[in-house]
C-alpha cells in the first residue's frame, strides 16, 4: 500500500524545504536563522541550498507551491509571520494538493487502481475551521501589507482610525471576524499597524460587515476610510456599487434598509450625525481585494 502521506514526506517536504531555505538565504538570513525557522539543522539547510536534496519538478512547477514559498519567505524574513502561522499555511496547501492537486495526481499514478475504485484522495478535511481561520488571517496580513505600501492611504484614515477585517464563511459574531488589534493609525504620514491579525478584536468595522452580511451581502471583508464626496465619486467611477445608509438609526436597521435593493453593494457610506464621524466602508470578498480597491482612491 502506498499512502498519500508518504508522498508528502518523500516528495513535498524535501521540495518545499529546499525552495523555502533557498529563498530565505537569498533574503539575507544566515544558515543558523533559516535552520531555526524551519526547525532543521544547519547542515540540512546547506544541503537544501546547494541542491544536494532532490526536488520533485512537478511540485517545483506547481503555482500553489511557488506562491506559498514566496509568501512564507517574505513573511518569515520580515517577521510579519510566525512559524506557527507559516505551518498552518503549509498544511492548508498540502491538503489542497491532496484534493485534486499535484499530490493527488502523483498518488493516482502511484496507485492506479484507485481510479477504478473511485476513492476520494482527500483523506484530510482542507476546510476545517482551524485551517479556514489560518487562511483568513493570512488574507488580512497580505491586505495590510498592501495598505502599508500604499502611500496615499494614511491621509484617508479617519479620526477614529481604520481597520481591515475579514470574516469566516459562516461568521455570525465579532469572534468570527479577524482584524488588527486596536486601529490602523496615521503617524507622521505613515500607516501604523499595531499588531498581528486576531479574531474578535474589531468592534465597529466588524459590526458593519456582520450587519451587511445579515442583510444579505456575501462580502467577507471590509475597510473603513474617511468620508468625502470625492472619495465616494471615485469609487463609483471605478465601477463599484455605492450605497448610502443612515447613521442616525440603529446600525443593523440602517444597513438593512440601504441594502434592501442592493444586497451586494461594494461600498457603504454615511455622512455623519451628532457625535458620529462620516465614514466610507469598502467591502469585498476578501481583505486583499478590499485593499486593492482602496488603491483606486489613494
Amino acid at each position: 500500500m502506498h499512502f498519500i502521506e508518504e508522498l508528502v514526506v518523500d516528495e513535498f517536504l524535501p521540495t518545499f524545504r529546499s525552495l523555502l531555505a533557498e529563498q530565505l538565504r537569498e533574503q539575507g538570513l544566515t544558515q543558523s536563522e533559516v535552520a531555526d525557522l524551519l526547525g532543521i539543522s544547519q547542515s540540512a539547510v546547506s544541503k537544501y541550498v546547494h541542491g544536494e536534496v532532490g526536488r520533485n519538478e512537478r511540485l517545483v512547477a506547481d503555482e500553489r507551491v511557488r506562491e506559498l514559498v514566496d509568501r512564507l519567505a517574505d513573511g518569515l524574513a520580515d517577521g510579519s509571520m510566525t512559524t506557527t502561522e507559516a505551518l498552518v499555511e503549509a498544511e492548508v496547501c498540502i491538503r489542497e494538493l491532496e484534493e485534486g492537486g499535484t499530490l493527488s495526481d502523483l498518488h493516482a499514478e502511484a496507485v492506479p487502481d484507485l481510479d477504478d475504485y473511485g476513492a476520494d484522495f482527500a483523506v484530510h478535511d482542507p476546510d476545517s475551521r482551524l485551517r479556514e481561520a489560518g487562511r483568513v488571517r493570512a488574507s488580512v496580513r497580505q491586505g495590510l501589507r498592501i495598505l502599508e505600501n500604499t502611500g496615499g492611504f494614511a491621509p484617508l484614515i479617519p479620526a477614529v482610525g481604520s481597520n481591515l477585517v475579514e470574516a469566516l464563511p459562516d461568521a455570525e459574531r465579532i469572534e468570527d471576524v479577524a482584524a488588527v488589534p486596536g486601529r490602523l493609525l496615521d503617524v507622521g504620514g505613515q500607516t501604523t499597524v499595531p499588531g498581528e491579525p486576531e479574531f474578535g478584536v474589531s468592534q465597529h468595522v466588524a459590526n458593519v460587515l456582520l450587519a451587511a452580511r445579515a442583510a444579505g451581502s456575501d462580502r467577507r471583508a471590509a475597510l473603513n476610510v474617511a468620508y468625502s464626496e470625492e472619495t465616494v465619486e471615485t469609487l463609483e467611477s471605478a465601477g463599484l456599487t455605492v450605497v448610502e445608509f443612515d447613521a442616525e438609526v440603529d446600525l443593523e436597521d440602517g444597513i438593512a434598509a440601504a441594502l434592501e435593493t442592493n444586497p451586494n453593494a461594494d461600498v457603504l457610506y454615511q455622512t455623519g450625525a451628532m457625535g458620529i464621524e462620516p465614514i466610507v466602508y469598502i467591502l469585498g470578498p476578501d481583505a486583499v481585494t478590499v485593499a486593492e480597491r482602496l488603491r483606486t482612491i489613494a
